[in-house]
């Protein structure tokens, strides 16, 4: 593992520690590859994912931060679906700029509260 892999697996260790999704307040974590962004939320207490949705579901050739925020938007219509109003935002260890800052700016367009 690489260095910058590594401080950001430590970022999001730290992260974890504090923020943890219930049944009534779940956990929006946001996973980030090159290609592809993933969102999912999270009941930790009894280890359920609730909602999942990635930039695989987006059929629109845009550019990265576009595509992610259609993303929270998505999550957010499904979260919405299943009475899911509330969430706790895991950005992952990743800096809350650029892609991580557009999937959450869509996800409260969606009507997510965070």
């Amino acid at each position: 593992m690489d260095n910058k892999t590594l401080k950001r697996q430590t970022i999001h260790y730290r992260i974890r520690k504090k923020v943890s999704g219930t049944a009534s307040i779940p956990r929006l974590h946001v996973f980030r590859s090159n290609k592809a962004i993933y969102c999912q939320v999270i009941d930790d207490i009894n280890g359920v994912t609730l909602v999942g949705a990635s930039s695989k579901e987006v059929t629109a050739k845009d550019n990265k931060s576009a595509i992610a925020k259609s993303v929270g938007i998505i999550v957010a219509e499904k979260a919405k679906s299943l009475g899911i109003v509330a969430v706790k935002f895991d950005r992952g260890g990743y800096l809350y700029h650029g892609r991580i800052k557009s999937l959450a700016d869509g996800a409260r367009e969606g009507g997510l509260n965070f």
